[in-house]
């Protein structure tokens, strides 16, 4: 049992968190609502979408782990997965995935909003998209980062919907931010690689035979020009002043995360994994601080 824990990937557990992104900022938009709601209701409603969107999500790395066999024997820590390792079996694992995912949508179904239930089934399909074939964006230079990234605005949406009606709809421009977000770590990522596997990169991932250093620095680039240009544009549309502030705080945010991808290790393979630097930990935690403090300071204009 413990293998097939294992092969779930605990350690990745936490990205679901991200979900409360969009919470958050549908609670920063519409004060109203975090007001009125009661702190019991609104914990237990956060408890449930977060297992939900953990069912989902889990289901994705149990494909992702069942397809990328092949391939992760080329890796020289993933080639001791369970599956390659032969410590699970491939049926009963991907009917584990199955009922993951069918509780997930179920239950999202009959208890919740349609807006939910769609980004659950998003989350779920974005999955299959990047890693099955004959679609596989996996493959597909920055195709590969880009669709792998859009697990970001799909999980904000689910935060989202968790507690806005179907017609409410997030800006585009917060959106977007939170995917050049993702990006710049997946293309971080692939820079780790490229770098960490020199020769055997091909071979673990088809997208790094057409990447070069240069490439994958200036995608990274672009994707830090995205994120700042629709961060300003929606703290402009409703005149957070307090956001303009923060931005050298997200800058050297950026830059740390950078320069542990120039890093010789392999960092940047599980970024979450830069959160057991106390140092990082620490800014990481005085960020979501800071943009609490605004949220409760800032007066919302349109």
């Amino acid at each position: 049992m413990n293998s097939y824990i294992n092969a779930a990937r605990p350690e990745r557990w936490p990205r679901s968190l991200a979900i409360f992104v969009g919470t958050a900022s549908f609670f920063l938009l519409n004060k109203e609502h975090a007001i009125l709601s009661s702190w019991n209701v609104l914990l237990l409603r956060c408890l449930i979408i977060f297992l939900l969107t953990w069912a989902i999500s889990t289901a994705n790395y149990i494909i992702n782990e069942v397809v990328d066999a092949p391939y992760d024997i080329h890796h020289p820590t993933k080639k001791n997965r369970p599956l390659i390792k032969g410590e699970i079996k491939k049926t009963p694992f991907l009917f584990l995935g199955l009922i993951l995912s069918l509780s997930s949508l179920i239950i999202a179904f009959l208890f919740f909003n349609s807006g939910l239930f769609l980004s659950l089934f998003a989350l779920l399909a974005a999955g299959f998209i990047y890693n099955v074939k004959p679609v596989r964006t996996k493959d597909i230079p920055f195709l590969d980062s880009i669709s792998e990234s859009a697990n970001n605005p799909i999980r904000f949406l689910i935060g989202w919907f968790a507690f806005a009606q179907p017609q409410t709809l997030p800006p585009i421009s917060l959106l977007l931010c939170w995917w050049a977000f993702g990006n710049f770590l997946m293309v971080a990522k692939r820079l780790s690689e490229f770098r960490f596997l020199k020769r055997d990169a091909g071979s673990y991932r088809a997208s790094l035979k057409k990447y070069s250093k240069t490439s994958l620095v200036l995608g990274m680039g672009l994707s830090v020009v995205v994120f700042f240009t629709t961060f300003f544009y929606f703290a402009l549309s409703f005149k957070l002043q307090s956001f303009y502030y923060l931005s050298p705080l997200l800058l050297f945010y950026f830059m740390i995360f950078f320069k542990q991808t120039l890093q010789k290790k392999e960092v940047m393979e599980e970024p979450e994994k830069l959160l057991k630097n106390p140092l990082f930990s620490s800014y990481t935690l005085f960020l979501v601080i800071i943009f609490f403090v605004s949220f409760l300071l800032d007066t919302i204009n349109q």
